[in-house]
């Protein structure tokens, strides 16, 4: 990896490696531009956070973040750290989209300002500070719902960060924020339909903060809005057996396969459901969707299992197959813990036409994204 001059004293300045960037599409070049910048902070600067930290680091292709708010956030070690890129020649503030600061399951730790010159292929960290200093001391500008700190008020040499951390130097990293109360899914459903026309072109700034917050927090939701600006109508799980699985599905991993035997068969068969892989410490599952009764009653059918398989074995003791509703709420009879080893886990429910549920396992399987899956 080399180096760049910085263009701040003690800033940090990294080569951009040369990636094929690839993505599954956003509504606005200006999303597609916002993705391709994020992204190549992360290939610039995960290497950089693995060495100095000598820990395992973890950040990840987020599309249906970008597509709506620039920033990214990579676990290091016991640290989230969010970055915030631009491209703009000016380093007078660091200005932070507010998710990034008051939805609970977005905020960081720490912020770290990113200047991106794309075609010279570097870039350079300039700064960086708490999420309690920007909650506390930022400026929060209601027109594009920021917060913003001076260049004066941030720390410039990413490598203090580090000392002050591994020396555990006492400092208060976060500030309070309230939670954010769940959007009932009915309103959900239509704020889906409403932001998902692409033709809206600030969706996050289209309804007060806190709905939309709602919506964000929630992944499954998140992905659906992404994917309707994208022109995606979500079918149903019953209408994906029927006809095929969407694109979308095939991309998300699903696929249509007999739920007895190993390899796929067409759908319609006799026995089908979705089956998709999953990964989990290195070991491979197979997690299947599929209806209960008779085959010939598809169409009418309102029971529906989910199970999950070892491919390599047994399930071990301790993993859960767990159902929420799509607003993240569970319920009765919702889950199957292994107590011991089994052959499978599965839950049964019974639907009403157009319900969703969002799938989870524990321990959680690599790259891992929450989902709805409609009925």
């Amino acid at each position: 990896m080399s180096f760049a001059m910085s263009l701040l004293p003690n800033s940090l300045c990294l080569e951009i490696p040369d990636c094929d960037r690839r993505f599954l599409g956003f509504s606005t070049s200006g999303a597609h531009w916002r993705a391709t910048v994020n992204q190549m902070c992360l290939e610039a600067v995960m290497p950089w956070f693995q060495e100095e930290w000598g820990q395992p680091v973890k950040g990840q292709v987020l599309a249906n973040v970008w597509e709506f708010v620039n920033g990214t956030k990579v676990e290091c070690a016991d640290l989230n750290l969010v970055m915030i890129p631009s491209t703009a020649i000016d380093q007078s503030e660091l200005r932070v989209p507010q998710e990034w600061i008051d939805i609970p399951s977005w905020k960081g730790d720490y912020y770290l300002a990113v200047q991106v010159n794309p075609n010279e292929n570097w870039l350079t960290i300039w700064g960086y500070t708490t999420h309690h200093q920007l909650k506390t001391q930022g400026k929060y500008d209601a027109g594009d719902r920021t917060y913003s700190l001076n260049e004066e008020h941030l720390i410039h040499d990413i490598n203090v960060l580090w000392i002050s951390h591994g020396l555990a130097v006492p400092e208060t990293l976060q500030a309070e924020i309230s939670p954010i109360a769940p959007v009932p899914p009915t309103q959900a459903r239509n704020l889906l339909n409403r932001l998902g026309d692409p033709t809206v072109t600030f969706p996050r700034l289209s309804i007060p903060f806190l709905t939309w917050a709602g919506l964000m927090e929630n992944p499954g939701w998140r992905q659906q809005l992404y994917e309707r600006r994208q022109g995606n109508t979500q079918s149903s799980v019953l209408q994906w057996l029927q006809s095929g699985v969407s694109s979308w599905a095939e991309q998300s991993g699903w696929t249509i396969a007999g739920v007895g035997v190993a390899q796929g068969v067409r759908s319609g068969n006799t026995g089908s459901g979705l089956v998709r892989s999953v990964l989990i410490a290195e070991q491979p599952f197979e997690l299947r969707v599929f209806p209960i009764g008779a085959p010939e009653s598809l169409a009418s059918t309102n029971t529906w299992r989910f199970e999950l398989r070892s491919v390599a074995g047994m399930i071990p003791s301790g993993m859960i197959l767990r159902l929420l509703s799509e607003d993240l709420q569970p319920f009765e009879h919702n889950e199957d813990r292994a107590a011991e080893e089994v052959e499978r886990l599965y839950v049964d429910v019974i639907l009403e036409v157009g319900e969703g549920l969002v799938w989870t396992i524990e321990p959680t399987p690599d790259e891992y994204l929450q989902e709805v899956l409609h009925f």
